[in-house]
């Protein structure tokens, strides 16, 4: 079984350099094209050392690419020298380690540490798998439209599926009026409605009659195509849908309306992860203070919240303090403002799939690895592994 690939386009640093681990096993391709050619053959591989002469955006394109995509692999990054905002950019698109393609011993132990993460990454998915655990609900909400809630809800789902590696399905309550469909460029065909029938008997098999797939590893249960239709769907089947949907996937992703309705509430209460989203206009402040406040009286947990500010940007005269004064809360994440934004959606693609290295997708992707448990040892490790291969 072959745990390693290391990519180089110069054919003498491929022969020298590759023969110098030949016991580890590698397999050695040419370029980019060729590793992503190789390792949907390849689904063991658990590492990629990309060597000193390919593109430093491309390598790190790459690697943001499949820290969603495949966050089993680890990337160790070959380099000349070592360089302070290397290190910086490498750490922030999910490079585990950078080690001077010359430092022999720096690399076997960089590889060795890497692999011995990956390992333990599977066993920890595997047991979680085995021992049938129930998924994390993760609400986003926010009290006024316009705040780009969607399109939160949309990207976090889509992150936080891994291509596969984890289970999610996206909920769209916002019955009467769901973007969900359409920012993802889904069929209506099928939706929250037509579980109605099956209330108080509703099982696995029904709830993915009314599913909608939209990639490996990411399902959708859109709103209804009818507002009228969304005015039937109760807040004892909405706790139900989400019972139900807890068995079959890691994480349930919860699109809201700009409301407090019962179904809303419902989903609250279930809820593991609290995300309101802010952005620097009093309205939307105001709103989310009242919206700290409710959960502050319905006794949600302090620290599952989890804040976005988005278009953090935006030069309103608006500090990062007042906005946090003015709302009453902790911002858990910086989302600039970008016209990039629009564009994905026009195309029905989130930006996390289409541009990995996009600050937004950056964003996106800290929000992620907060509700998956995983942000803080991640940055601990990439710090203490990248520069402490600097000599």
């Amino acid at each position: 079984m072959t745990y390693y690939v290391y990519v180089e386009p110069d054919a003498e640093r491929r022969n020298t350099i590759g023969g110098l681990y030949s016991d580890f096993g590698f397999d050695i391709v040419a370029d980019l094209a060729d590793l992503e050619a190789h390792l949907p053959r390849n689904p063991e591989t658990l590492l990629v050392m990309i060597g000193a002469t390919v593109d430093l955006d491309a390598a790190l394109t790459f690697t943001a690419y499949q820290r969603v995509q495949r966050p089993l692999i680890g990337v160790l990054l070959l380099r000349r020298t070592l360089e302070p905002d290397v290190l910086a950019r490498a750490m922030r698109s999910g490079v585990r380690e950078v080690v001077e393609e010359l430092d022999v011993e720096g690399i076997r132990n960089s590889a060795a540490r890497s692999i011995d993460l990956s390992k333990a990454l599977s066993t920890t998915m595997r047991a979680a798998s085995d021992q049938g655990q129930r998924a994390k609900i993760v609400t986003v909400f926010a009290g006024k439209g316009g705040c780009g809630k969607s399109v939160v809800a949309t990207n976090l789902a889509a992150a936080l599926s891994a291509d596969g590696s984890r289970r999610v399905l996206l909920v769209d309550l916002a019955l009467q009026f769901g973007d969900v469909a359409i920012m993802l460029q889904l069929p209506p065909n099928r939706s929250v409605s037509d579980a109605i029938s099956m209330a108080g008997k509703l099982d696995e098999a029904g709830l993915r009659s009314v599913l909608t797939p939209y990639r490996p590893g990411l399902d959708a249960l859109l709103a209804p195509a009818s507002p009228a239709e969304g005015e039937h769907v109760s807040r004892e089947l909405v706790t139900e849908i989400l019972e139900v949907a807890r068995g079959m996937y890691d994480f349930i992703v919860l699109d809201t309306p700009p409301a407090v309705t019962d179904q809303v509430l419902s989903a609250l209460d279930l809820s593991d992860w609290f995300v309101p989203i802010v952005t620097p206009d009093l309205p939307t402040l105001k709103s989310v203070r009242l919206t700290i406040e409710m959960f502050d009286l319905l006794e949600y947990p302090r620290d599952r919240r989890l804040v976005v500010f988005n278009r953090s940007n935006t030069e309103v005269g608006l500090t990062t303090d007042d906005v946090e004064e003015a709302v009453g809360a902790h911002l858990s994440v910086h989302m600039p403002s970008s016209r990039d934004v629009p564009l994905s959606v026009n195309r029905g693609v989130p930006m996390v799939l289409s541009d990995p290295t996009h600050p937004v997708s950056l964003a996106v992707r800290k929000l992620a690895d907060r509700c998956a448990g995983v942000t803080s040892s991640q940055e601990s490790r990439r710090k203490i592994f990248a520069f402490g291969r600097r000599r």
